[in-house]
């Protein structure tokens, strides 16, 4: 199964859509984030859920010999 971890943005009422826009695209290219749900509210507040998969490396099996 697929793990996510989550971010959450909050803009105000007079942030201007290209910021907002340069904001979430800033974090999905530098933080590997991607867009998981977006709700205005009636006042005007934006707030934004990203999420990005948690990668979990298996333990390697790596056996090292020190002979000399």
């Amino acid at each position: 199964m697929i793990e996510y971890e989550y971010r959450q943005l909050a803009f105000a009422r007079g942030t201007p859509k290209g910021e907002i826009r340069r904001a979430l695209t800033d974090q999905a290219e530098y933080g590997r984030w991607e867009l998981d749900r977006t709700v205005i509210y009636r006042g005007g507040l934006v707030r934004t859920r990203l999420r990005r998969k948690i990668i979990r490396a298996a333990p390697s099996t790596v056996q090292v010999s020190w002979t000399q």
